[in-house]
């Protein structure tokens, strides 16, 4: 297990949860994954493991409340993405109205904007602000 899992293995336990072979399993494919996956996406991926999706949909609820994925709701589905380790703790999606893709906005010069208005919203309404949903919607470069 690599330092990043014993981490979250040990804020799971930390948390008074076990961190159960079907934790560490469903985890893999997040650490794994380079799209945004809805939890039938992550099922379709370990079923073959004996993980029901009730398990996918439980196990996903805990690691967003504890901080470990965060949960992204565009047109009444849900996606997952790692929060801890990202890279990128705040940064802007794109969905893609046809394919339905969720796609991570990467670009340095957005995103420095973004957080001079993130710093601009909290000083002059005296906010702090932790986290932000910002969801672009259109047609991706593959669907136009």
């Amino acid at each position: 297990m690599n330092k990043e899992f014993l981490s979250i293995k040990k804020l799971i336990e930390t948390k008074g949860y076990k961190f159960t072979i079907q934790k560490r399993i469903i985890l893999e494919e997040l650490f794994s994954a380079d799209i945004h996956l809805t939890a039938k996406e992550i099922y379709s991926k370990v079923k073959n493991k004996n993980i029901g999706l009730a398990t996918i949909y439980r196990t996903m609820n805990l690691f967003t409340s504890i901080g470990i994925v965060k949960e992204i709701h565009a047109d009444g589905m849900s996606y997952y993405e790692l929060k801890m380790y990202s890279k990128k703790p705040l940064h802007i999606h794109f969905k893609c109205i046809k394919c339905n893709r969720i796609i991570d906005v990467d670009n340095t010069g957005v995103e420095i904007k973004y957080l001079k208005l993130n710093r601009e919203i909290e000083e002059s309404k005296k906010l702090q602000i932790h986290d932000a949903n910002i969801m672009l919607i259109g047609l991706c470069d593959k669907c136009k």
